[in-house]
């Protein structure tokens, strides 16, 4: 067998394992949130007025993975940003295995911010709306299924969406984005966002407006920390070169 070949199978080899690690910590943390998922339920509905409602017994289940799923995916990110780290360590620079590892706790910090902004922000204000629309002309019963599927909808996308900054900052650092390149695929971003945003939310007007609004100013404030890394990158480098 070539080197090459062998070379090749050990980095699949090396892939699998972490794979297998990124998913052995997920089944852990779904398993811990299952034995405390109930808490959370109890917190999550504590505002509503009244039970919601199932229409089966597989509904309760179904709504427990759920919950206990996202709990599982916030906690399992750095562990799966970690272990892409390792993975890709070999083949970065002393520098940029630095700067990556750095930005490994933020991807933790702003999922939990886009989750909290999706839940105490957005979630309220369309649920409302809907209520709104439909008082004095239909009776509304909740279902717990729906329920938690229309609020996981809406606030676990921004999960990922919050990353936005983070990793334009991060690729920023490496060379790959600038603030430059960023301005002018602003029409292009915006359209995708546009489309990101009508895809995630409920077919109205006011909640596509109320979840286009803040990516747009995810994006705009992306561009601001990139041309603020940008800076520092370019004073560096300067320096480094007036040193040397």
């Amino acid at each position: 067998m070539k080197s090459g070949e062998t070379h090749l199978i050990d980095h699949l080899e090396e892939l699998r394992q972490r794979i297998i690690k990124t998913l052995l910590t997920f089944i852990l943390f779904l398993i811990t949130g299952f034995l405390f998922v109930q808490d959370v339920y109890d917190w999550l509905i504590r505002d509503l007025d009244a039970k919601l409602a199932v229409l089966g017994p597989g509904d309760i289940l179904w709504v427990y993975m759920m919950i206990s799923g996202v709990l599982a995916i916030a906690a399992t990110i750095p562990v799966a940003a970690f272990q892409t780290w390792r993975f890709v360590a070999p083949a970065l620079s002393e520098h940029e295995r630095r700067v990556a590892l750095f930005y490994i706790p933020g991807l933790l910090i702003f999922f939990i911010l886009g989750v909290l902004f999706g839940y105490f922000v957005l979630f309220p204000l369309v649920l409302q709306f809907l209520i709104n629309l439909s008082a004095g002309h239909f009776q509304t019963v909740f279902t717990a299924e729906r329920y938690f599927r229309f609020m996981i909808n809406l606030t676990l996308p921004f999960g990922f969406l919050f990353e936005m900054p983070l990793i334009v900052m991060f690729l920023t650092s490496l060379g790959i984005l600038n603030p430059t390149r960023l301005a002018k695929m602003r029409k292009i971003s915006y359209f995708a966002l546009i489309v990101i945003s009508v895809v995630i939310t409920p077919p109205d007007f006011i909640s596509d407006v109320l979840v286009i609004v803040p990516l747009l100013v995810l994006y705009e404030l992306s561009i601001s920390l990139s041309a603020f890394i940008y800076r520092k990158k370019i004073a560096g480098e300067t320096g480094a070169e007036a040193r040397g």
